[in-house]
């Protein structure tokens, strides 16, 4: 598949040389698309209602105090020379009115880029452990550290990309492409990371779902071309892609990071709809909006449309640029005032003005220079990131009970993926050590960083070994990585295993001793932020798989994967008796793969995506879209699937998956039962929503309407978790949709309650015409089980 990308970006060169001499009805103006976003000013001004009312009170009086240049200093960023330390943005104080300063850091999974912090599971592993408590108490343990380093704003969670296209190189930094799922431990990690009072900057707003020309950059004919527009209609925006942004700020988000893609042919940073329509009026935000690195394109456009703060810095457009449209009434001084005060409401919000640490304490400016240690790790957190990576694995293949192992005689290991990179060494700038690159080459990665054409083919795998996040600037930069090899090895000591390992020799070349009781084979699927992938199944890696399988008739194949990865090239060879997705542990990667392959924690992650058998079946969801003509200087993404994207998709068009959204495998079996579906009496079932606007959106759609209830029973032998899943046949849409699920615990032989609330919102379909939420009259499908295709209970709940 790389080979094939590196072929489409020869092919676009060759285009753009060509059209210098044939022409061609290329676009080459933006003015053909002015108007496709409508229009939507002034900029509402944030009152603090509900529980911001306090901190809205304070930002003001302190707001009222500053100069028009302090207020402008508030928003935008300013380099390491002007606030030496190395946080990835800087925020100035105002020393003379007691304001310290705000450091915005890296990222959704933890600290990134500094000494002493821990590498957490990334978003895509939480979202496969099914597992909200534990996404919470992973927050928690996450923002104690962002905390202790002086973090004021960490630049995560991710619910953007959602996960629409199936190469996108940045969906494992988001839980899943199903938004009820993302959006539900969306929730938990802000409540988690803010309960330390750190503020979460949720991201990316909106529609940033590939990173295929997410910049504006310069193509190989030297002609500069425009970021790709996300092309997104009104309810496919309200029913997918706002949905989990809409949970984050019902949790308190106080901060909001646009994104660097067009929306409808307006920049993300600069589009007044999202930001001063869906944002700040619909839904009621009360906190700022930052721009992501670099994507900010304009001064006074972007100030009107809703844009707070430019990071990480303004590119010449705001600062006494800014002042000067002010005082020559180009953007009126209640527009600046109002982005302050969103600022200073959002520290004061958090309880940063008490005791907080200063700004970028923990964060050295330069690591191996002389500086004070700031330990941010916690060893009470040591036991959330472990359980976080035992989770997030899902056994999709178990033939004969081929797992557990039992104290084997003789393991044999193969494949790159097995054993530690061979370098962690810190290093400065866009780095391997920085971006998470360890077992890669990160030049792939930087001709999106740098917005200059790709010239290097991109590889589908980090073949130097194992990995424990993707890369870009959401990878983790841990203090101790435990490989797999590293963690067998210590269990085969325990055990007194034997055992051979092989990583160098692959495809043809490994061979396998006889006397051998297991074959472990080690693979995986690398993305990063800056590229999409160049395929979603490798034939370096199939070959060794089905070479090691063609000599060994227990062959368990375990896959680190920064994304979906397919299967279908060796699931059914007779001799794999066994596979794991791994997806993207963080730094117990290895002790926590050990629990899962001998028992000592029974599997329980689920696929938060499906696993089609191939590629074909996504359609054209399957690769980002690239500039053609005649939008070859302005590139075109037109969502027209609407809201059928994975499982939804698959539903509507029959496409039967490998492995369904949802499913995974355990030591144990389950049984569901006593399905009991009932509409709440004294709650309105009225068409539209009329309660007030709150954070999140109008607060009667989290009124519940109906419960629904039943049981499940471990019919198996061993203790196992199982996440009961219940799916909703709205009228008029998808034929199922995931409104609720519960990770139950549940011992042999007994029987657990499950209990599911469906809100107003669960049960709704966005309105065009209306602009509201309309709770439709009629039956609704009511469907409870262990995955979006394995649904034993069926019942019908009427509105």
């Amino acid at each position: 598949m790389s080979s094939i990308r590196a072929l489409s970006f020869a092919i676009l060169a060759l285009a753009g040389l060509v059209e210098q001499t044939i022409a061609v009805d290329n676009i080459t103006s933006d003015a053909h698309f002015y108007g496709q976003s409508p229009p939507v000013y002034p900029s509402p001004i944030g009152t603090g209602t509900g529980n911001w009312a306090s901190a809205y009170v304070k930002a003001a009086a302190l707001v009222a105090q500053m100069t028009l240049d302090e207020k402008s200093n508030l928003t935008f960023g300013v380099s390491s020379t002007v606030v030496p330390n190395g946080c990835s943005g800087n925020i100035p104080g105002i020393p003379r009115l007691g304001f310290p300063g705000l450091c915005l850091q890296d990222a959704g999974n933890g600290v990134r880029g500094t000494d002493f912090v821990s590498g957490y599971a990334s978003g895509l592993h939480v979202g496969a452990s099914w597992n909200k408590n534990l996404a919470y108490q992973r927050a928690l343990a996450m923002g104690g550290e962002f905390r202790t380093k002086g973090v004021n704003i960490a630049l995560g969670p991710v619910v953007g990309p959602l996960g629409r296209i199936a190469e996108g190189g940045r969906n494992w930094e988001g839980f899943s492409n199903d938004p009820y799922l993302c959006g539900s431990l969306a929730f938990e990690t802000v409540r988690g990371i803010q309960a330390n009072g750190v503020i979460t900057s949720t991201k990316h707003f909106i529609g940033n779902e590939q990173e295929t020309n997410r910049n504006p950059g310069v193509n190989a004919a030297g002609q500069s071309v425009e970021s790709v527009s996300s092309n997104i209609d009104d309810k496919t925006m309200h029913e997918l892609y706002l949905w989990p942004f809409q949970d984050a700020l019902h949790a308190g988000s106080g901060n909001i990071m646009c994104s660097y893609n067009r929306l409808n042919n307006s920049h993300g940073c600069g589009n007044s709809k999202s930001l001063n329509g869906l944002l700040k009026t619909e839904l009621g935000f009360p906190g700022f909006v930052v721009s992501d690195w670099f994507a900010q394109h304009s001064g006074v456009g972007t100030a009107l449309a809703g844009l707070d703060m430019a990071m990480p810095d303004s590119e010449g457009f705001w600062g006494s640029n800014l002042t000067a449209a002010i005082k020559n009434g180009s953007v009126p001084l209640s527009r600046l005032d109002d982005m302050a005060t969103r600022i200073i409401a959002s520290w004061y919000q958090m309880g940063q003005d008490k005791n907080y640490p200063a700004p970028g304490v923990g964060m050295p400016l330069d690591i191996f220079a002389p500086h004070t240690i700031v330990d941010a790790r916690n060893a009470s957190a040591k036991n959330t990131i472990l359980q976080g990576a035992i989770e997030g694995h899902v056994l999709v293949k178990n033939v004969n009970n081929a797992l557990p192992l039992k104290s084997p005689k003789l393991l044999s290991l193969f494949g790159y993926d097995a054993k530690n990179p061979d370098t962690n060494s810190p290093s400065s700038g866009l780095s391997s050590w920085s971006l998470g690159w360890e077992s890669g080459n990160v030049n792939e990665a930087l001709a999106g960083f740098y917005n200059v054409p790709q010239t290097l083919p991109i590889s589908q795998i980090a073949a130097n070994g194992t990995i424990i996040s993707g890369g870009g600037s959401g990878a983790n930069t841990p203090w101790y990585i435990h490989a797999p090899f590293e963690a067998i090895r210590e269990r085969a000591y325990t055990d007194n295993t034997a055992i051979f390992w092989d990583f160098v020799n692959v495809n043809s070349t490994g061979s396998v001793d006889a006397a051998t009781d297991a074959c472990l084979v080690f693979i995986n699927a690398f993305a990063s932020e800056g590229i999409d992938r160049s395929g979603v199944h490798d034939d370096f890696s199939d070959a060794l798989v089905n070479n090691i399988a063609d000599q060994c008739n227990n062959t368990i194949v375990v896959i680190h994967n920064a994304g979906v990865r397919l299967v279908d090239q060796f699931i059914d060879h007779p001799n794999v008796t066994a596979v794991i997705f791994a997806h993207v542990p963080g730094q117990d990667s290895g002790r926590a793969l050990v629990s899962v392959l001998y028992g000592d924690s029974a599997p329980s992650g689920k696929l938060p995506y499906s696993v089609p058998k191939n590629e074909s079946d996504y359609g054209a969801l399957f690769e980002p879209t690239l500039p053609v003509a005649p939008y070859t200087l302005f590139p075109q993404d037109d969502f027209t699937e609407g809201v059928y994207i994975d499982y939804r998709d698959f539903d509507a068009k029959n496409i039967t998956p490998r492995y369904e959204f949802g499913f995974g495998l355990s030591y144990t079996t389950f049984a569901y039962s006593g399905l009991s579906v009932s509409k709440l009496t004294g709650v309105s079932t009225a068409a539209y929503p009329v309660g007030a606007i709150v954070e999140g959106g109008q607060e009667d759609l989290w009124d519940v309407v109906a419960s629904v209830t039943a049981n499940v029973r471990n019919t198996g032998s061993v203790d196992g978790a199982e996440v009961a899943q219940l799916y909703v046949g709205i009228p008029g849409g998808p034929v199922r949709q995931l409104r609720g699920y519960s990770k139950v615990d549940v011992e042999p032989g007994t029987t657990v309650p499950l209990h599911f609330d469906l809100t107003r919102r669960d049960l709704s379909t966005w309105d065009t015409t209306a602009q509201k939420w309309k709770l439709q009259g009629g039956s609704y499908t009511i469907s409870v089980g262990a995955s979006s295709r394995n649904l034993p209970l069926v019942g019908t709940l009427k509105i």
